[in-house]
C-alpha cells in the first residue's frame, strides 16, 4: 500500500540516496576559450609586426637603390653595389657578389662583405662556370637555383676551382644565384652565401629576384642614358663646327683676296672645337715649312717661329713622317717620341699633332698642340 502524507493526502514519493560524485584526482583542467584566443591573437600581432617591418625594409632598400639610380646617371658601379648590399643584408646573408655576363662567362662586377682573399681573387674576374655549379645551372636554365650545403655538391666533390674557393677560401656553405633577365636573356646574376647551412627561404629568393629586376632597369636606364648624351653631344659637335665654318666663310667673303684673316679664323676655330692649348699653320713649299698663322702658342715658341720663320723638318719628326706618308700623324706623348729622345730641336715643344696631306708644294699644315699627353685628341676636322 501507499503510505500518503499527513499534510495533503497525496503519495509521498520514495527517496533514494544520492549517488556520490566520484572525485578524480589529477584530471587535466580544461583550457579556457579565452586563454588560447588571447594566444592567437598575439601570435597573429607578432606575424603582422614581422612582415610589417620587413615590408618596410624592403621599401627603405629600394627607395635608396632608386636614389643612387637617380644621382648616379650613366654610372652602374654604385648601383650594382646598393643593390647587392641590400639583398645581402635583408637575406641575413654573410656575403655576395653581383656578375654581369661577357661573352661566353660572367664577371663580377661587385662585391659585398666577403672575405678579403675572397674578395681579391673574385673582384673584376672573368669566370666561365662549370655547368655543374650552381652558376652553371642558372646560365642554362635561367632560374634561380639554391645549393643548400655547398660541400656536399657534386662540383665541390670534383674540385671545380672557384667551388673549392668559395669553401675552403670563403667558408661557404649555403648559395643562392639568381638570373638578371632582360625578357629571356641573361645579363647577368646575382650571388648571395652563408657561412652556415641554412637554407634561404621562398620570400628572401621572392625579393631577391626583385632587386636582380632593379639591376636589369638600372642596365637599360644607364644604356638609354647615355646613347641619348652621345647623340646630344654628336648634335652639339655637329652645330659647333657648323657654326665654326660659318664663321670662317664670313671672313673669306669680307676679306677678299686676303689669306691672314682666313688663316687666323680656321685655326683658332680648329683649336678651339677640338679642346687644344695652341695650334700652327705652316705653308709647306720646296720640302721646307713657313709659318702662316699661330693661334695662342707659349711665348717662347712663338718668339722662336718669329725668329726663324722657316724650317726643314728631320725625318724622324712627326712632320717628317708626314711628308713621307702623306696621312696624319698623331702622337699622344712627344716626351716618349724618338725624335724627343734625340733631342731634335723642332720637338722639343712636345705637341700633340693633327696634320693635313702633305702633298707636293703649296700645301698648308694644321698642327694642334696639347699640354695634357693624358687626352689625346680625335679627328673632328
Amino acid at each position: 500500500m501507499r503510505r500518503r502524507s499527513k499534510a495533503g493526502g497525496e503519495p509521498a514519493k520514495s527517496r533514494r540516496p544520492k549517488a556520490s560524485a566520484t572525485k578524480r584526482r589529477n584530471a587535466p583542467k580544461a583550457t579556457h576559450p579565452r586563454s588560447s584566443l588571447a594566444t592567437r591573437q598575439e601570435t597573429k600581432v607578432a606575424q603582422l609586426a614581422r612582415e610589417r617591418n620587413e615590408a618596410s625594409e624592403q621599401l627603405l632598400a629600394a627607395s635608396e637603390i632608386f636614389k643612387v639610380i637617380s644621382s648616379s646617371p650613366g654610372d652602374l658601379k654604385p648601383v650594382f653595389d646598393a643593390i647587392l648590399k641590400n639583398a645581402t643584408r635583408i637575406c641575413a646573408a654573410s656575403f655576395g657578389t653581383l656578375w654581369l655576363a661577357e661573352g661566353d662567362g660572367l664577371r663580377a662586377v661587385a662585391v659585398y662583405n666577403a672575405p678579403p682573399g675572397f674578395a681579391e681573387v673574385r673582384r673584376g674576374t672573368l669566370a666561365r662556370p662549370n655547368p655543374k655549379t650552381a652558376v652553371g645551372r642558372v646560365l642554362a636554365s635561367k632560374q634561380p637555383v639554391q645549393v643548400v650545403d655547398v660541400a656536399a655538391d657534386a662540383a665541390y666533390a670534383e674540385g671545380d676551382p672557384l667551388r673549392v674557393a668559395l669553401v675552403e677560401v670563403a667558408g661557404m656553405r649555403t648559395l643562392l644565384a639568381v638570373p638578371m633577365l632582360k625578357e629571356t636573356e641573361l645579363v647577368g646574376t646575382i650571388n648571395i652565401y652563408r657561412q652556415e647551412v641554412l637554407p634561404f627561404t621562398d620570400r628572401q629568393i621572392a625579393l631577391v629576384q626583385n632587386f636582380a629586376a632593379q639591376a636589369v632597369i638600372a642596365i637599360e636606364n644607364t644604356r638609354l642614358f647615355n646613347e641619348l648624351r652621345q647623340r646630344t653631344d654628336d648634335l652639339s659637335e655637329a652645330l659647333e663646327q657648323q657654326t665654326a665654318t660659318s664663321e670662317v666663310l664670313r671672313v673669306i667673303s669680307s676679306s677678299p683676296g686676303e689669306l691672314e684673316p682666313v688663316f687666323n679664323a680656321m685655326l683658332e676655330n680648329a683649336t678651339r672645337i677640338c679642346e687644344a692649348n695652341f695650334g700652327v699653320m705652316q705653308f709647306y713649299e720646296s720640302g721646307a715649312f713657313r709659318i702662316t698663322a699661330m693661334h695662342n702658342v707659349p711665348r717662347a715658341y712663338a718668339e722662336l717661329r718669329e725668329r726663324d720663320p722657316v724650317f726643314r723638318p728631320g725625318p724622324n719628326s712627326a712632320i717628317g713622317r708626314m711628308v713621307a706618308t702623306k696621312q696624319m700623324v698623331h702622337i699622344s706623348d712627344y716626351a716618349e717620341d724618338p725624335a724627343y729622345k734625340q733631342r731634335d730641336l723642332l720637338v722639343g715643344e712636345g705637341p700633340d699633332l693633327l696634320a693635313g696631306d702633305a702633298d707636293g708644294a703649296d700645301q698648308h699644315i694644321l698642327f694642334q698642340h696639347r699640354h695634357d699627353c693624358k687626352r689625346p685628341g680625335t679627328t673632328k676636322l
